[in-house]
């Protein structure tokens, strides 16, 4: 959806040139090239971002031919609010992997609420943002600023993969293709080099979501049963309210 929009963004501004042209209107012409020009660059970034061409995320089907887990005996390990808070309060860095299931949850603000208490015990935040991440461009950033989140706090992929192996804890709020570790390792997932978020490598995962149901792209997440992943799941709004509770109550 987001390089739909970003591609029918490229159109509507080549179509104001054309308008342009016809009616002699140089200002129109200018204005419709720009937007025409940055709707495919962002295109382009974007298919770039999925490993994917914009043919087949066009007419693509994903998850037809995925791989999907094992049945090696693996399983999710659910965790509750009240034993999340020993993992939150001992970590002294986090950070917040915000998808979808936040935005459906409007659970922004709590996000950032939650992110406040932790820097108030000491505790290093910063929030890892994936190019692709929601349904639009840009959805993930301005959710975060709407809830007001700094942001020298929002790390690029490069940057947060390179420091995620030393991070105590991760929060993957909502979000599941762009933390998935086949994208890495199994050159038999659809999501097979795709650029991703190294969730896993961080010390301990914790998965807020409604179910263990599979992404956009139809495949099994194996970071969910993962044994350094623990699956909180619900209302990823209430999830986070009770580990605010939980923290200002200790």
């Amino acid at each position: 959806m987001p390089v739909v929009i970003a591609l029918l963004n490229a159109f509507s501004g080549l179509a104001a040139a054309l308008v342009g042209f016809v009616l002699g209107h140089q200002v129109l012409v200018v204005s419709g090239c720009l937007v025409g020009a940055s709707g495919l660059i962002l295109t382009w970034i974007m298919c770039r971002a999925m490993n994917r061409s914009l043919l087949r995320v066009l007419f693509g089907q994903l998850g037809a031919a995925a791989a999907t887990l094992t049945d090696d005996g693996r399983r999710a390990q659910p965790i509750s609010p009240e034993a999340a808070f020993y993992l939150l309060e001992a970590a002294q860095s986090v950070v917040f992997v915000p998808g979808y299931g936040m935005a459906v949850a409007q659970a922004q603000h709590v996000v950032q609420e939650l992110a406040n208490l932790l820097a108030e015990r000491g505790a290093e935040v910063a929030y890892a943002v994936h190019p692709v991440a929601g349904r639009m461009p840009g959805h993930m950033n301005v959710l975060l600023a709407e809830a007001n989140v700094p942001y020298e706090q929002l790390l690029e992929l490069e940057e947060i993969n390179a420091w995620l192996p030393r991070v105590d804890l991760c929060l993957v709020i909502g979000a599941s293709d762009i933390v998935n570790p086949d994208a890495r390792s199994n050159a038999h997932s659809p999501l097979y080099g795709m650029p991703m978020i190294d969730a896993d490598k961080a010390r301990t995962v914790i998965v807020l979501k409604r179910s263990l149901g599979q992404g956009f792209a139809g495949v099994d997440n194996p970071l969910f049963v993962a044994e350094n992943t623990r699956m909180l799941l619900g209302d990823a709004r209430q999830s986070l309210q009770a580990l605010i509770r939980e923290l200002k109550a200790a």
